[in-house]
This record gives structure tokens, sequence and C-alpha cells, in this order.
């Protein structure tokens, strides 16, 4: 996996997280300590570029739900309990859609995974980069 960080500039700040590649078990807590950075240095708006991502598990998931509780101000979940990282993705879902990280670009497989899961309920979803960051 490899993670891509760039800004573009729409009504505010876009921090764009390209991810490449696979993240799974193995790799998506660098997810997670590379949104705390780019937090940590500022960035508030977060759009998810998934065009380059050919495998998502649901470790993968995690991270996502993870920059959603990041950038509302929770806590982040213990990913070292398991399934309770897992289980904590409900309170992302309940909040509604989340205004503050976007998802673009995901393949009709990974998609189906987001959809799946219940991500289509929690996250918009755009065709192109250019169109999410203007949704911002």
């Amino acid at each position: 996996m490899e993670i891509v960080v760039s800004k573009q500039t729409s009504r505010v700040e876009v921090t764009i997280v390209g991810l490449s590649g696979e993240v799974d078990g193995q790799n998506f807590q660098q997810v997670i300590d590379k949104a705390r950075e780019l937090y940590a240095a500022g960035a508030r708006d977060f759009l998810v570029d998934m065009s380059s991502l050919t495998y998502i598990s649901s470790a993968g998931l995690v991270a996502i739900h993870s920059i959603a509780l990041l950038v509302r101000g929770e806590a982040l979940p213990d990913t070292e309990s398991g399934w309770s990282a897992y289980h904590s993705m409900g309170k992302t879902r309940e909040a509604g859609k989340q205004q503050h990280i976007k998802l673009s670009n995901p393949s009709e497989q990974i998609k189906s995974v987001l959809e799946m899961v219940g991500f289509d309920n929690v996250f918009e979803i755009y065709k192109s980069l250019d169109e999410a960051v203007l949704s911002f």
C-alpha cells in the first residue's frame, strides 16, 4: 500500500489522501497514523481518493471510520481490541452523512464493499476527484 497526500482548495482546503494497492490488517494503522499526522498539522477536510485502491478489508474500513471520528473530534477505537473497533462503526452510521470526510473513485469492487457495510449511507462517494473537491 502507498499513501500519497496532496491538497486542493475549494471553499476550504481539502486534504486528499490517495490510497493505492491494498489496505488490510497489515497496513491499515499506517492510514490512521497518517490521518492523525495531517489532522495535527491542521487538516480538517479529508478526501480519500480510492482510484488506485485494489482491495480493502474490514481493517481498511476501520481506518476510514477512524478518520471520520478524528475529524469529528471523537476518540478513536482501540484497534488492538479487534472486533470492538469494527463494531464501533455503528456510531458513525448513527451520526449521518459525514461533512468533513468524503470518498472518491472507488472501483466497482470497492464500491460494492462500501455499500455492503452501509458506508454509502455515511460517506458521500464521488466518481471524480474534481467533483468531490468541489463538494466541500
